[in-house]
Order: C-alpha cells, then sequence, then structure tokens
C-alpha cells in the first residue's frame, strides 16, 4: 500500500490541483484509488487495535474510507480522496463513488504525515449532505471517535448517537495546528470517468442504473459482508 510523506512545496501544490486535474486523472489512478480504500479497510479490520466492532456495522447506512497527506511549515494543506458507500433500502450496498478530502492549517507546524480514516455513518441523511455541498466531518456531520470492542462491550451508548463514528490511523509526524478548515466534497468529474457515465452522485449511490464494473466489486463484496 502505497504511504508517502511528501515535501511541503509539493503537498501545497498538490493537493490544490487533485480536483482541477481529475478530469484528465487516467482511469486507471481512479481504479487505484478505489483498490487503496479498500485496502484501508481491510487493514483496519485485521488490527485488533483498529478493528470496527461488529454492532457498529449493523448500524451502518453508509461507510466513507478517506486516504490523506498532511504537510507544510507554517501553512499546511492535508489533500488526499476517498470513497463514499451508502446502504440501499433493499440491504445492498452501492457503487463506491469517489471523493475529494482537504484541510488547511494556519499557525505555527512543521511535518508530514499520512492520515487514513474510516467513517460508519449511521443516518441516511449524512451521505446527502454531499449531494449539495461539501462537509465538515465534526461540523456539518456531527462526530465522535467510534467506539472499539470492548467498549461495545460495556454498553458505551454515547457513542453510538452521533451520525458519524470515526476510526483514525496515522504515520509520520505532524505538530501544531491553530486554525484548520477540513471538508470533503463530491467528484464528479472522476466518478464519470470511472464509470464511463454522466450519472452523479445520487444516482450512482441510489439506483442500479450502472452495472458495478469489476475493480470495484472486492469493495463491494467486502462491505457487503461487513454489514450485510
Amino acid at each position: 500500500m502505497k504511504k508517502f510523506l511528501i515535501l511541503p512545496l509539493i503537498a501545497l501544490l498538490g493537493a490544490a490541483s487533485v480536483r482541477a486535474n481529475d478530469e484528465h486523472t487516467s482511469r486507471s489512478d481512479l481504479v487505484v484509488r478505489v483498490e487503496t480504500c479498500e485496502a484501508i479497510l481491510r487493514e483496519f479490520m485485521a488490527n485488533p487495535d483498529t478493528a470496527i466492532p461488529q454492532a457498529v456495522w449493523q448500524r451502518a447506512r453508509g461507510v466513507m474510507i478517506l486516504s490523506q497527506f498532511k504537510a507544510g511549515f507554517i501553512f499546511a494543506v492535508k489533500g488526499g480522496y476517498g470513497v463514499l458507500m451508502v446502504k440501499k433500502a433493499d440491504g445492498h450496498w452501492s457503487l463506491p463513488v469517489l471523493i475529494d478530502a482537504s484541510e488547511a492549517s494556519l499557525g505555527p507546524q512543521v511535518g508530514a504525515k499520512a492520515v487514513d480514516t474510516v467513517c460508519i455513518l449511521t443516518d441516511d441523511a449524512t451521505p446527502r449532505l454531499l449531494f449539495t455541498s461539501r462537509i465538515n466531518i465534526g461540523v456539518d456531520a456531527k462526530a465522535v471517535a467510534g467506539p472499539s470492542s470492548a467498549e461495545v462491550e460495556s454498553n458505551a451508548t454515547r457513542t453510538f448517537i452521533a451520525p458519524v463514528l470515526v476510526y483514525r490511523r496515522s504515520v509520520g509526524l505532524f505538530a501544531g495546528a491553530t486554525v484548520k478548515a477540513g471538508h470533503v466534497q463530491r467528484n464528479d468529474y472522476a466518478n464519470f470517468n470511472l464509470y464511463n457515465t454522466t450519472y452523479t452522485m445520487p444516482e450512482l449511490l441510489y439506483s442500479d442504473w450502472v452495472s458495478p464494473p469489476s475493480e470495484v466489486q472486492p469493495l463491494m463484496s467486502y462491505v457487503q459482508q461487513l454489514a450485510p
């Protein structure tokens, strides 16, 4: 699985241009994004320290998997991408749709870090926020750290109230931050390319109009296995 500690200048330029360039990104590169997100989820579930409890998966109405990097000096940018999937009314999981993820920070800070995040969405409303705007996890969508298996067993029900349960791990070091603004947003250009269609996020998530290409089927099958 690829993880890079990006030089600050590369991070600043790259994060700013990712969305603009996705109209011309090769489909094979977009497939790698989906495969990377699948690898992240499998690695989370294989590690007892990060595995998402089955009781949490039973409440899942959606899942968001993010692969991000953060680097900079004084001014920092976190750039990255992810996938969003929802559980449809018939109990089957949707196609994974590609999304963007970025964050800006201003203040004394230095370093570089790779961050992987899995968000379990426990309601049907949160994914729909992305239809019309970008959302800030923790602000627009109320979020708490997801419970561990031990917390689930001890009936820590307070952690199940939030619509977003967040599981996160990081590699590298990053110190300091004073002002932050982070968000995720839809990426129609990437999905047009990946699925060779003009259907947008709502149609890809909630309809059966697009047949899953072979490259996304392993992730769909795995999520269906985790949360049937």
